[in-house]
């Protein structure tokens, strides 16, 4: 088997027709790409969570059918409405209204990891006829015979090892030279068929986890709505620049504090085979974009600033700590009981303090703080819980071993205030928390005293 890219397409890639044919360009120009994966088109996986909450009258299900309808027929339309691929979409969208109906009488997290699912399916199935359609041999394949992963409804885990021998066995075998395999990011199956999501933006996820998979995987290419990963959000810093190459490490602090245009998890099993990791626009792909390897020629000591915001700061404080064995273990212990991944921690002698990101990864865009988990905390120690704060992450290389880091960073934003910082941990990040109202502010101050001059190298 020759060499094979994977390309992923977020999506604003995939919105409409013209999109689709866009993409199909950027799969055609490319020989060695034999392998899509497709988030659903824009809007659709909005509208699937709201019909998968149970919450919704008929009439409100009425209105979210048509929005959903209008997107998917309009890709329909431009294609001529093919009689297979238009009865198909109108079969799926029927199942849709039905389960949305049945959610109103009994929901629960598996019910909406079905429903969610159709965003990829009925794109994935487009796109498949939008490549024929222009002359090209594809093939459409459904991840979740391959995408095994546990029982977590709304930000389930892949089962690594069963991903890659179901893909040797049912998808590398599909490889032959001239077919374009059309697949779904974000959604899996867990042992006894029933589907599941990988959370939010996990197409990404999707993708790299099958480049892993696959013996010959040469590259993996996002293809998303802007060119490249910049320096901080063009939409709040109009100087911010695309930055060439970066590194994996790099690149997976800035996806995980804030950076919209990988997902956090992507990095980690590109990491695991050196695959190189290809960012850019899929509406201008002649813009060039980023390229994450292991390796990079530069390697500056600011590198990018990231911004996430919605972040709970839980302050809990016990004089039982003081000397005390356990305590840490006690509150982490609760925590992996919710499944709740904690981003940033200082103690002191009888508290500690810790950020978490207020609604995670999940599909279903909910709290992960619930009543429970605040209650079984407060039985051993008090809980106090502060929101409307904001993430800051600068990142670079070998911050922790350059003189004067930490006094050009905080030099920057002298007029800020800072309510927890984190460094030392990672030679990559310093990150601090600060108020939301704030953030703009900050993360304008420091790109433009750090980052718009020429960066500080590592000698």
């Amino acid at each position: 088997m020759s060499k094979v890219c994977v390309a992923k397409f977020g999506g604003t890639s995939v919105a409409n027709y013209p999109a689709m044919c866009n993409c199909a360009k950027i799969v055609t120009n490319n020989p060695n790409t034999k392998l899509v994966v497709l988030s659903a088109s824009a809007g659709v996986t909005n509208l699937l969570v709201e019909l998968a909450s149970g919450n919704l009258d008929a009439q409100g299900i009425e209105d979210r059918m048509l929005k959903l309808s209008q997107i998917e027929f309009s890709i329909l339309n431009d294609l001529g409405n093919p009689k297979e691929i238009s009865e198909e979409i109108q079969k799926l969208l029927h199942e849709i209204k039905d389960l949305a109906n049945h959610a109103i009488i009994e929901h629960d997290d598996a019910l909406t990891d079905r429903i969610v699912s159709y965003g990829e399916i009925m794109s994935t199935k487009l796109f498949t006829v939008v490549l024929q359609s222009l002359g090209f041999k594809s093939k459409w394949f459904d991840v979740r015979t391959v995408m095994r992963t546990d029982n977590r409804f709304g930000k389930a885990a892949p089962i690594i090892e069963v991903l890659s021998n179901a893909a040797k066995e049912k998808l590398v075998p599909l490889f032959d030279g001239e077919t374009i395999i059309v697949t779904q990011g974000f959604i899996g199956s867990n042992a006894i068929g029933q589907t599941t999501t990988l959370g939010r933006g996990g197409s990404d996820y999707s993708a790299a986890l099958l480049g892993e998979a696959i013996p010959d995987c040469s590259a993996i290419e996002i293809w998303t709505d802007v060119p490249g990963i910049y320096t901080t959000d063009p939409r709040l810093v109009k100087e911010a620049r695309v930055i060439p190459e970066i590194t994996f490490s790099e690149a997976a602090e800035m996806a995980t504090f804030g950076a919209k245009v990988l997902h956090p998890a992507t990095i980690f099993p590109a990491v695991r085979r050196n695959i190189p990791v290809f960012v850019g626009s899929s509406k201008n792909p002649e813009l060039g974009g980023t390229w994450v390897r292991n390796e990079t020629e530069s390697k500056p000591t600011f590198r990018a600033v990231a911004l996430r915001k919605n972040q709970m700061l839980l302050t809990l404080q016990s004089p039982n700590m003081i000397g005390a064995c356990g305590f840490l273990a006690n509150i982490f212990s609760i925590f992996a009981k919710y499944g709740i991944s904690v981003d940033l921690i200082t103690t002191s002698e009888v508290s500690v303090a810790l950020t978490i990101d207020s609604t995670g990864s999940q599909s279903s865009g909910q709290s992960v703080v619930s009543e429970q988990l605040l209650n079984e905390l407060k039985s051993f120690c008090k809980v106090r819980v502060d929101d409307g704060l904001s993430l800051i992450a600068l990142i670079g290389n070998g911050m922790s071993q350059v003189s004067g880091t930490g006094a050009a960073v905080f030099a920057s934003i002298t007029d800020v205030n800072i309510r927890m910082i984190c460094y030392g941990a990672s030679s990559h990040n310093l990150c601090f928390l600060v108020k939301h109202d704030q953030a703009e502010k900050a993360i304008t101050e420091l790109h433009h005293k750090l980052l718009e001059a020429n960066p500080q190298e590592i000698k």
